[in-house]
């Protein structure tokens, strides 16, 4: 920077206050923000009723459930071993803890997943504070922590059980300690790109598409860094080694082989797009529906944020993430789980901005009305932002699709008082928990959606023609106990049960609208009648 003669700075244009200034000393502690933030996430955690994506379930907690208790169903991508074990692990000694501990009754093995997974994202939480404040000060770190709380997708999805839940945590920890990230006159401790560089080595050993950021980071490392061959060949290289070896050998065990979970995975889902099978959506996606919808009300504070602060680091990897993730025909909302508490950094400076402009109002002792336009744009922007998020956070956590969630409990109980023997799932495949939820080694049977060539799997058969596929499946069945179907179904198999001497034995709200196929308002638990 300039220097004037009289010795005081030229603040560069770019950069904000907090910048130009000497680093203060935040006046929160760490402690007092994560145990704040700890407490909110396991309301959060105790919130959440309903089901959102099948991964939560089947890619964590039944994989972990397996490992703990020896059932549990593994499904087709473990065969193909696209998947690591290094997050359902995690779960799995948690699992092992619960057992040992004589704490696994059902109603702690529904809550306590997710309820540990709030500790994971108290730390997100901490660190998006800690990284706003490093590059913007405490006023907008405040802020941008109050936007990640209150933003209404980070509390529906945040606290799941998802890879993409902790690859996020691993993303703001990460970016914190990436020198690159920060400006020059704001420089990061001494040595931490050593830890940058190990937990972005371990979210891409937990999801292989969070290289997607780190290449990012990295070039731009590349670029900044006076040091490269250092950075390559001392640091980048060994640290992404071990992490690498460690995978490998824990899946090596696991697989009972040696598996490259990231060859099979950027084979399976990039060069044969694999994830295809799945649905696909148009290129455009993510930025006209998928992520507006995540951001929702605080999208333009978002943009006005990126505008005001210039800072183009962190609006470069947003806009990076999201191109390149819509190459890929198959989208989902927690793919760019990641870059929304980026987005929402740049919401707190907005509205540290706005604040800023009412202080600075009140300092200049100018007339009260503008003093006051400025407090209450403040208020009416805060009053806006959690008048649209919560409703629509406790709506999606609390109603929408919960009907599955609720069934899978009911019969968790019921198993444990043995009056359950055996469950059929006549429904979309991994549209409910599974033995996780039930933590009962009963016989279940649900439809098999796995990829295939040719011939429509047995989910979309079923879904094609219910009676046909009943009427057929039953041939071979050894009847259950139990059947579990959407109400949408039982319309056409309502004769099929009666005549199998099966009766409803509750019935679950789950959806007042549909999302995928024709609306699934309810989920009916059918029994036979001499059970």
């Amino acid at each position: 920077m300039r220097q004037r003669k009289n010795g005081s700075s030229i603040k560069h244009p770019n950069l904000s206050d907090a910048e130009a200034k000497p680093q203060k000393k935040s006046p929160y502690s760490s402690k007092d923000v994560f145990l704040t933030c700890l407490g909110f996430r396991m309301l959060n955690a105790l919130l959440i009723q309903t089901y959102f994506n099948p991964d939560e379930h089947w890619q964590a907690l039944e994989v972990a459930h397996r490992i703990a208790f020896g059932y549990g169903h593994l499904t087709w991508e473990w065969e193909e071993g696209i998947r690591s074990y290094l997050h359902p692990i995690m779960f799995a000694l948690f699992y092992k803890l619960l057992a040992l501990l004589r704490l696994d009754t059902p109603c702690v093995m529904i809550k306590a997943p997710r309820l540990l997974q709030s500790i994971f994202s108290a730390v997100g939480d901490l660190y998006l504070y800690k990284l706003s404040f490093a590059l913007f000060g405490d006023g907008v770190a405040k802020w941008a922590l109050f936007s990640q709380l209150a933003n209404w997708f980070m509390f529906f999805c945040f606290n799941r059980t998802f890879s993409n839940s902790l690859e996020t945590t691993l993303t703001l920890v990460g970016l914190y300690y990436w020198p690159s990230v920060r400006s020059s006159l704001n420089k990061a401790p001494s040595g931490s790109r050593k830890w940058g560089l190990a937990l972005a080595a371990l979210a891409c050993a937990i999801r292989p598409t969070s290289a997607v950021t780190w290449v990012y980071v990295g070039l731009l490392e590349l670029y900044t860094t006076h040091d490269r061959l250092r950075f390559i060949f001392v640091e980048l290289i060994p640290i992404g080694s071990v992490v690498l070896g460690i995978t490998c050998f824990l899946d090596r065990l696991m697989y009972d082989s040696w598996v490259l979970v990231p060859l099979n995975f950027l084979k399976f889902n990039f060069l044969s797009s694999g994830g295809d099978y799945y649905g696909t959506h148009k290129w455009h996606w993510y930025f006209t529906q998928g992520f507006t919808v995540m951001v929702f009300t605080f999208l333009p504070f978002c943009v006005a944020g990126i505008i005001k602060s210039k800072y183009w680091k962190l609006s470069g990897l947003i806009l990076w993430v999201l191109g390149l993730c819509s190459i890929l025909g198959h989208k989902e909302f927690r793919f760019v789980l990641p870059v929304l508490p980026i987005s929402l950094i740049f919401a707190g400076y907005s509205l540290a901005a706005l604040e800023e402009r009412g202080s600075r109002n009140g300092e200049k002792k100018r007339s009260s009305c503008i003093c006051n336009k400025w407090r209450s744009r403040k208020q009416l922007a805060i009053f806006f932002l959690l008048a649209s998020n919560i409703p629509m956070a406790l709506y999606m956590s609390l109603i929408h699709q919960r009907g599955t969630e609720d069934a899978m409990n009911y019969l968790s109980k019921e198993a444990a008082k043995g009056k359950v023997k055996s469950i059929v799932f006549l429904m979309p495949c991994h549209a409910t928990p599974y033995y996780s939820t039930l933590h009962n080694n009963l016989p279940m049977r649900f439809l098999d959606c796995a990829p295939s060539k040719g011939m429509p799997a047995e989910s979309d058969r079923f879904m094609m023609d219910p009676v046909s596929f009943a009427v057929d499946f039953a041939k071979n069945w050894s009847r259950p106990s139990h059947i579990v179907l959407f109400d949408s179904e039982e319309r056409h198999l309502k004769d099929f049960l009666v005549s199998h001497s099966f009766r409803e034995v509750r019935r679950f709200f789950h959806a007042h609208f549909k999302v995928d196929r024709d609306l699934q308002a309810s989920v009916v638990v059918y029994a036979m009648t001499d059970t």
